[in-house]
């Protein structure tokens, strides 16, 4: 399994901003796909995730601002991050292979900087 994280960049506050993550190696109609970004000098924040049945969930941070969705076609997984404020500048991952110990498989992750 392989993912590939792509679309970060440098954006002003209150912009819009799409990350895509880009699967091989599983089907991602069928899987959780999930969302991490991580701060310098902070911890990891889950950010969304996509269940394998098609609903998403997001953290009260995130929620109502960023959507999930899936291209079949692409086998992708995309963020659509909206009315972005500087606190989202990260570095963002997609994941998936979840087990006790955290997630299996991770993308290179792609850094987001929104400027004030």
């Amino acid at each position: 399994v392989q993912l590939q994280a792509s679309g970060g960049g440098l954006v002003q506050a209150g912009d819009s901003l799409g990350l895509s993550c880009a699967a091989s190696g599983l089907t991602v109609s069928n899987s959780e796909i999930v969302w991490i970004r991580q701060a310098p000098g902070k911890a990891r924040e889950f950010v969304a995730a996509i269940w394998d049945d098609g609903t998403s969930h997001f953290p009260d941070s995130t929620k109502g601002r960023f959507t999930l969705s899936r291209d079949n076609a692409k086998n992708s997984v995309n963020l659509t991050m909206n009315n972005l404020a500087p606190e989202d500048t990260a570095v963002y991952y997609c994941a998936t292979g979840h087990t006790t110990r955290g997630y299996t498989y991770w993308g290179q992750g792609t850094q987001v900087t929104v400027s004030s």
